[in-house]
């Protein structure tokens, strides 16, 4: 198959985008080293997985972007993506759902956070979002955090990430990934309006959250699929080394959770943001569901390996009561050697930073890395489709907060009676701070 031109355009524009705007913002000097990623992080701050850069000043930008404002600090923050993606599909899988080359916004925010400067741990944090969906600016993670040192805990109560999964944890602009799990998307809202309990026992080896969430502020988000949900769950650290970086994550959770006017529609997108929705159960009566998972990751220094799986039930007796599962498995590794932080506080992997950023006259950090993803959307009378994908993802970190992402995805999707081949060509740029 011959390249789509667009594609070799859009790379060629991307990589004098990323000259352009690091030379415009990066000081000449030599920036200052990061963190040693194999330290457990314990921070615990409003916004979690989004309040903090992989390096400890972000690498000589602190003064640009953190201020003291003498009763709180304030950090400003943004994130923007452009996605790209082109297809090939077989006679079969154009049957089922047509998937067209396209480039777009992926994502654009804002981000404030801060802590206040009383003597009881409190931090605040505040998300924008461009929505280009609906054309508005919808709030993300917005609230306030206040530490509870006393029994080892903070609680946060805004609007926050829901706490079921460390993919769901963790920013998507730090994935390994390109998108999450289809069965992610299918079930677990990426936020919730309620309040939050984070704890850690043991040096921060059994850690846990429990949240409740409901919609009296969120009924017109897109991420409010239920009126009401109860969120929890359990990571505990069997392994860790700081010296070598060995460590080992394991991790159950659950949720349960009543369907925005007892109705819901499971589907997905197949890891490709400018898709259409492969898989798709259409709309169905049912007074609540069950979502419960597992999770296990192994990071030996510049190598993460492990994935999870989940299983999802629905009491919809109209609909022979649906019973769906899926997941994925990945292996992750630094060809350049980088190490992959940890933060023990929530149980979630960082964002990467490397050793010798491009501008520094070094590689950057270069991560490749393979997926398999799975989700089966057909229970009781539904018929939703199966689908799987299987494809390398090679990412370049030209600095802490520019990349670069090339990914190629082979998926079969069994539907309508059909099974169709997609072949899966996708390009992104990332910056954020």
């Amino acid at each position: 198959m011959r390249p789509d031109r667009r594609l070799v355009r859009f790379l060629g524009l991307l990589a004098a985008g990323c000259l352009v705007v690091s030379f415009a913002v990066v000081p000449a000097r030599a920036q200052e080293a990061p963190a040693n990623p194999a330290e457990l992080d314990t921070t615990a701050v409003a916004g979690e997985a989004d309040a903090q850069p992989p390096a400890t000043k972000a690498r000589g930008l602190a003064k640009y972007n953190q201020f003291d404002l003498g009763f709180t600090t304030l950090r400003i923050g943004y994130g923007f993506l452009i996605d790209l993606a082109t297809y090939s599909q077989d006679a079969e899988a154009k049957q089922q759902v047509k998937a067209e080359s396209d480039v777009d916004l992926r994502d654009f925010r804002l981000l404030f956070k801060g802590k206040f400067k009383t003597q009881r741990p409190l931090s605040w944090t505040a998300g924008i979002m461009w929505d280009k969906g609906t054309e508005e600016w919808n709030f993300r993670q917005t609230g306030l955090m206040v530490g509870v040192p006393e029994i080892s805990s903070e609680f946060f109560i805004g609007r926050t990430k829901e706490g079921y999964s460390q993919y769901k944890v963790m920013t998507g602009y730090d994935l390994w990934t390109v998108e999450r799990s289809p069965f992610l998307d299918a079930f677990v809202p990426i936020l919730g309006d309620g309040l939050k309990w984070m704890g850690s026992v043991d040096h921060h080896r059994l850690i846990w959250n429990a949240g409740y969430y409901f919609d009296a502020l969120s009924e017109q988000q897109k991420f409010a699929t239920f009126d009401h949900q109860f969120v929890g769950r359990l990571v505990y650290l069997p392994l860790y080394s700081e010296g070598s970086g060995d460590l080992l994550h394991v991790g159950i959770m659950g949720r349960w959770g009543k369907p925005d006017e007892n109705v819901f529609q499971a589907k997905s997108k197949p890891e490709s943001y400018l898709a259409p929705n492969f898989v798709d159960t259409g709309k169905f009566p049912t007074d609540n569901g069950k979502t419960y998972g597992v999770e296990a990751w192994y990071r030996k220094k510049s190598v993460l390996v492990g994935g999870e799986w989940g299983w999802q039930s629905f009491d919809a007796p109209t609909v022979g009561d649906p019973k769906f599962h899926g997941g994925n498995i990945n292996v992750d590794w630094f060809i350049t050697g980088e190490t992959r932080g940890y933060n023990a506080a929530s149980g979630f992997f960082k964002a990467v930073s490397p050793k010798r950023t491009v501008f520094e006259g070094g590689p950057g950090a270069v991560e490749a890395s393979l997926n398999y993803s799975y989700i089966d959307l057909d229970g009781g009378t539904l018929q939703g489709g199966k689908f799987w994908r299987l494809g390398p993802a090679l990412k370049w970190h030209l600095m802490d907060y520019l990349r670069i992402e090339l990914a190629y995805g082979y998926g079969k999707l069994d539907r309508f009676g059909l099974e169709g081949v997609t072949q899966f060509f996708q390009a992104r740029f990332l910056t954020a701070l």
